[in-house]
């Protein structure tokens, strides 16, 4: 039988990442991510791994660049201000290809702004962040379990694609207390024949590089990252729908803000109202097939995010503007409720009904 635990968010993910093989956490304090760092200082030692207090997050970075190049399993973690200090590091990391884990538990800014949750790195973490033409996987869980399921999923992913996999959660995500149910499985095994990690009978050394001096060997290597960025999205999107059968008005959120979606939609349908959902899980790649098919059939979209608004322009792009896409959002740290969305949802359901009289 499979163990059953109370985790928070934070916990889940440490626990998901040590049990996916990852020997090797470099990391820094920042609230609302703190139990990350502390889980795994108790953990990593138990398994023979490395976690390492590093004394900034540029360093915590380049020491994952460091490991990852060597071949093992990294990770990393912050909020907010410490993520963007990881920026040119995650820039390095994609262009040497270099699988890894990224964990960002999303606080409110700008600046150093405040630790209550938030969603408002979401353009860093899908239009790169820091400089180049690159993406990271960006997954978004919006449940404890789901924290720890996307965790396995993101070490898997970065093997695979030799890809950054950035882990976006929010405050909210990362501080409750749920049950977890945690399964048990085998860690996939990746050979890494590209790894740093001595010759072992090779004729040459792997060097790993991101600097590139001629420019037709830098086109190379950006056209190689970019056909890997198509077959990614082509692949790896992953969503849930709820009701979009029948629904007039399509409600679009994820992480903690899609809980409380759902939760309204749910009050409105027992309204007698047609509200559906999608809840994207992966954010990049963006899952606009979906929305391609919905779009047919639904007469409007409501974005509802923890900020002012920055998933909204994906969707927008997804039903190619052909049908209305309206979004409320909180900042700040603000967490709507249940009623609030509630209410929102039925202003839009009235506008639709005007404008359909």
């Amino acid at each position: 039988m499979a163990e059953v635990k109370l985790m928070k968010g934070n916990e889940a993910i440490a626990e998901a990442a040590v049990r996916s093989g990852c020997r090797a956490y470099f990391g820094y304090p920042i609230t609302p991510q703190n139990e990350v760092i502390e889980y795994m200082a108790r953990r990593m030692p138990e398994v023979n791994g490395v976690c390492l207090q590093a004394e900034s997050e540029i360093a915590a970075i380049n020491m994952v660049f460091g490991a990852s190049a060597a071949g093992a399993r990294a990770m990393t973690s912050s909020s907010g201000p410490g993520i963007s200090l990881k920026q040119e590091g995650i820039s390095y990391l994609a262009a040497g290809e270099l699988p890894c884990v990224i964990v960002n538990i999303q606080r409110a800014g700008p600046g150093l702004g405040g630790i209550t949750p938030a969603q408002a790195d979401y353009f860093q973490a899908t239009k790169g962040g820091g400089h180049g033409d690159y993406h990271t996987i960006v997954l978004a869980p919006s449940s404890v379990q789901e924290a720890f399921e996307m965790t396995i999923r993101a070490f898997d992913l970065a093997d695979q694609y030799r890809i950054p996999v950035l882990i976006l959660g929010d405050g909210a995500v990362g501080q409750m207390m749920e049950k977890v149910e945690l399964k048990s499985f085998q860690p996939r095994v990746v050979p890494k024949p590209w790894a740093a990690s001595g010759r072992y009978g090779r004729r040459t050394n792997n060097v790993v590089k991101t600097l590139y001096l001629k420019p037709e060997e830098l086109e190379d290597l950006n056209n190689k990252l970019q056909a890997k960025y198509r077959e990614i999205a082509l692949k790896e999107t992953a969503w849930e729908e709820y009701y979009t059968e029948d629904a007039d008005l399509v409600l679009v959120a994820y992480g903690i803000m899609a809980r409380i979606a759902q939760s309204a939609m749910n009050a409105a349908r027992e309204q007698g109202h047609n509200v559906g959902m999608i809840r994207p899980k992966t954010l990049w790649p963006f899952p606009r097939v979906p929305f391609q098919y919905v779009a047919k059939r639904a007469k409007a979209f409501l974005v509802l995010e923890l900020s002012a608004g920055q998933m909204v322009e994906d969707v927008l792009l997804a039903v190619e503007h052909k049908k209305p896409v309206s979004f409320y959002g909180r900042t700040g740290g603000m967490i709507p409720t249940t009623k609030e969305v509630l209410g929102k949802i039925l202003s839009s359901i009235m506008v639709l009904t005007q404008e359909g009289g």
